[in-house]
């Protein structure tokens, strides 16, 4: 098995020739990123507009159909 002990001494590398990244940039870089832009505006607006709404649905599934998807198309 390989137990890392011919590179487990070595120095730790660091480029000459390229500026070490800061912390703040390194944790940028594994953020999480807004993959579903503006999904949560829609679904506040679908949640205030069905408040309001007397349309009866037979089930969640109708909700998402009429109210949720149509509404993230925007």
């Amino acid at each position: 098995m390989n137990d890392y002990s011919s590179i487990i001494d070595h120095k730790h590398y660091r480029s000459k020739t390229r500026p070490h990244m800061s912390m703040l940039n390194r944790a940028a870089q594994f953020a999480p990123f807004a993959a579903l832009t503006g999904y949560d505006e829609a679904i506040d607006d679908v949640t205030c507009n069905f408040e309001t709404d007397n349309t009866d649905y037979d089930n969640i599934d109708d909700v998402f159909k009429y109210e949720i998807l149509p509404a993230l198309r925007v």
